[in-house]
């Protein structure tokens, strides 16, 4: 799978150890940077371009790193098409994917490690939407809400 990764400062030495990682497990990294430690970069800047990535099409997934990833998911789910949330914990990894058809994880460097974060990038790429009809229903209705109040 191609995999769209970015970070600001507080998540960039997060990122340049888990791209090797997300690589040993078959899948092709697109780095959209930060491309070196800059303490005056701001996380919206590689969030669009890690959601851009992934609405358009040019990657399949996206995992965003930042301080917290609270900052991260909230300016993720501001793109068109974009589910992003934070997750610290596996069963939310999966479960995000399996159930809402996350397509962006978002992480952060100052609560988490990078034994943690191979775990949530493993759960969260080797997951898969389950089309049970409680699952599409109630992201139908969350297309929805995109749709009427999207912008």
């Amino acid at each position: 799978m191609r995999v769209v990764i970015g970070a600001d400062h507080g998540g960039y030495p997060l990122k340049e150890e888990l791209k090797g990682y997300v690589e040993s497990l078959g899948h092709e990294i697109v780095d959209v940077g930060a491309h070196e430690l800059d303490p005056a970069d701001d996380f919206p800047d590689f969030t669009k371009s890690v959601a851009e990535s992934v609405t358009s099409g040019e990657a399949a997934r996206g995992i965003m790193i930042c301080g917290s990833g609270v900052g991260a998911s909230v300016a993720a789910n501001k793109v068109k098409g974009v589910r992003a949330s934070v997750c610290h914990d596996t069963y939310s990894a999966h479960q995000g994917v399996e159930h809402d058809d996350m397509n962006v994880l978002c992480m952060g460097a100052r609560i988490i490690g990078i034994e943690i974060a191979r775990e949530l990038a493993d759960a969260f790429l080797s997951a898969e939407f389950v089309p049970e009809e409680r699952f599409q229903r109630r992201l139908d209705k969350v297309l929805d809400m995109e749709s009427n109040f999207g912008g």
